[in-house]
């Protein structure tokens, strides 16, 4: 899939297949919890890139996006050798902080397993503290709200 899909002022989405790696599963044979966290963190990161705004553009402009809030629902397990539909949304614009909503679908069908959210903001690691988005995050964004 590996598709953006931005449309004009209804907000950005972009969907990322990942295929379970034996090493995800734990003792049950299911996706270790803690591991959907890293598929939404992949499917942000191509969200993302997808836009023109890879972590590292942000980070050459002095800032950090870091995690202040997740938030994962289970609803049904992923096994070793699923493949992943993971889908990353932006269905506001982000101000100071921006939230990423996202929803796990598993070998095209259509029911969601797990679904979520991750609050961000950004941080200058020169001050230590939080930061407004950079200018061109902000112009990059708009186009899609």
């Amino acid at each position: 899939m590996n598709n953006p899909i931005g449309n004009h002022h209804s907000g950005l989405t972009h969907t990322t297949d990942i295929r379970v790696r034996y090493a995800e599963t734990d003792g049950m044979r299911i996706v270790y919890h803690g591991n959907y966290l890293t598929y939404f963190e992949q499917a942000r990161t191509e969200l993302l890139r997808s836009i023109g705004l890879t972590y590292a553009r942000i980070e050459s402009l002095g800032l950090f996006v870091i995690v202040i809030e997740a938030h994962v629902n289970f609803r049904r397990a992923a096994v070793y050798d699923d493949l992943l539909h993971v889908t990353a949304m932006v269905k506001e614009m982000p101000t100071n902080r921006i939230k990423i909503e996202y929803d796990i679908r598993r070998n095209h069908e259509d029911e969601v397993i797990v679904d979520g959210y991750t609050l961000h903001t950004f941080f200058n690691p020169q001050t230590n503290r939080p930061a407004r988005p950079p200018k061109e995050f902000i112009e990059v964004m708009q186009r899609y709200f």
